[in-house]
């Protein structure tokens, strides 16, 4: 499976188990197993990098496994051909978003108008609540 020029999974990282699908679908779907569970070892994968790797386990989330396995479970139409490449594209797509660099943050300061915005309204504020004292009724 080719994921883009420099990345291309081997037959042997994906293995692939159909079940019966559940929701709708009549004797369908008591009779033929249509949904697909498709295993990607990714921490033995030689053909994905180590920061690829940890995007990916971040991105996957619970599908991860302990044993470094990337599980993908599509049961979305009747057809297991379809169901099968539904899961094969999307799991092209969570390695295509972990090849992508996360932007470094630059740290900035506040300006000095946002400051001024935030003392002022800081002692607005604080003079309203001041005046939410006792009444002295000397005055």
């Amino acid at each position: 499976m080719r994921i883009n020029d420099d990345i291309t999974i081997a037959d042997w990282e994906l293995s692939e188990s159909f079940t019966r699908s559940s929701g709708p679908g009549g004797q369908n779907v008591n009779k033929v197993s249509t949904a697909v569970e498709l295993r990607f070892e990714a921490a033995s994968s030689p053909n994905l990098p180590g920061p690829v790797k940890a995007r990916l386990k971040r991105l996957a989330g619970r599908r991860w496994t302990l044993e470094g396995a990337l599980i993908l479970r599509v049961e979305d139409t009747r057809s297991q051909a379809r169901n099968r490449d539904i899961a094969r594209e999307r799991l092209a797509e969570l390695i295509i978003k972990a090849l992508e660099r996360p932007k470094r943050r630059i740290a900035t300061k506040p300006t000095l108008g946002s400051k001024r915005r935030r003392m002022d309204a800081k002692t607005r504020r604080g003079s309203v609540k001041n005046l939410r004292g006792k009444v002295n009724p000397d005055d």
